[in-house]
């Protein structure tokens, strides 16, 4: 066994019910005397709840899908313009993005407070939108320093979207069973990642309203985003990256969608992590155990449903080929990609014998 692994510096507090105290305490601890709050419009007061407690000099709610380049200057500037010293982020995967492009030019520490399932808190990747193309990077500045976990803040989260972001969580864990920098611990988070998430994602459903099941998931979700920010970018992210920022596609829905097909185009080419993820399923293979989770939850299906049209698939082939990683466990071939697109606008069964080759 031989490998290099790096673990990432960050502090990571779960605290049920505890977001503001513990938000206070971490602002503190990080020496925080100008804070900016960065939340959506529609979480403006639970933000305004959490960072009760904190010295508040500027609070900005425009968060937009996939960070566009001008939304990001204009954050930047007023972080400048007001001598932030820290963020505080308070939202799922877009308002993290947002605090990570302002900390990307100024080393600004984060203090990250998740509301859904995302996982960007706790990875080193950041990613801006320009001119229909996502691009993505990593590093350290970005990674926020602090990370507040209250299961209570994602009660509100609707199911459907709890569904689509935990799948997101998830597709973090199968890409980094064969991402191009994996290692046997990321393979291990990733393994227990899914674990959690085929155990609380069912209980969300069930019960929406209770905790239990949420944390599962918050804690599935932050053990995904580890191993993913570890091992990198798999086929399934090249995908989901470029099809979010040429189509604006909504990113959760997405990852929930073209997970199932990735997952069966790869999973003869990878033997050993095909059997890592059906173990953590507890099923005799991989898809099957996906595909089992997807119909409890009532997962997304089609591509199709959320805006991606079938006159764009052959765009979208040329697109995701020249970002492809070269080490994915299956060459991937214009007309490989094709089949795996057309497939997940269609919303096809994986499973069925016809589309083995999707």
């Amino acid at each position: 066994m031989r490998f290099e692994h790096e673990t990432l510096a960050q502090r990571v507090c779960f605290a049920p019910g505890e977001a503001p105290a513990t938000v206070r305490a971490e602002v503190a601890r990080l020496g925080g005397s100008r804070v900016m709050v960065i939340a959506a419009a529609p979480e403006t007061g639970l933000a305004e709840k959490v960072t009760a407690e904190v010295p508040v000099v500027l609070r900005h709610d425009e968060v937009v899908m996939h960070v566009p380049v001008a939304s990001a200057a204009r954050a930047r500037a007023a972080a400048a313009a007001h001598e932030v010293d820290l963020v505080v982020s308070v939202g799922g995967g877009s308002t993290t993005g947002l605090a990570k492009a302002i900390a990307l030019t100024s080393g600004i520490p984060i203090v990250a407070v998740p509301t859904t399932y995302a996982g960007s808190e706790a990875t080193s990747v950041w990613g801006l939108t320009e001119g229909a193309r996502k691009t993505t990077g990593v590093d350290a500045r970005v990674l926020p320093r602090s990370i507040v976990y209250d299961a209570t803040l994602t009660l509100s989260l609707p199911v459907a979207m709890s569904v689509a972001s935990g799948l997101n969580a998830l597709a973090h864990c199968v890409d980094s069973m064969w991402a191009p920098r994996t290692d046997p611990i990321d393979q291990a988070l990733a393994g227990e990642g899914i674990r959690a998430l085929a155990a609380g994602l069912p209980a969300v459903v069930a019960a929406p309203a209770e905790r239990e099941g949420r944390e599962q998931v918050l804690y599935g979700a932050y053990l995904s985003a580890v191993a993913f920010s570890s091992a990198g970018s798999g086929l399934h992210h090249k995908i989901c990256h470029v099809l979010g920022g040429a189509y604006d596609l909504p990113h959760a829905q997405t990852h929930a969608v073209v997970l199932p097909y990735v997952l069966a185009f790869n999973a003869h080419s990878a033997p050993e992590a095909e059997r890592r993820i059906a173990e953590a399923f507890g099923t005799v293979s991989a898809l099957e155990g996906l595909q089992r989770l997807r119909r409890w939850v009532d997962a997304p299906r089609a591509l199709r449903d959320y805006g991606f049209n079938e006159a764009d698939i052959e765009d979208a082939v040329h697109a995701i080929l020249d970002v492809v990683p070269a080490d994915n466990p299956r060459p991937v071939t214009p007309d490989g990609l094709r089949q795996l697109l057309r497939a997940a606008w269609q919303g096809t069964d994986p499973l069925a014998p016809d589309s083995e080759e999707n």
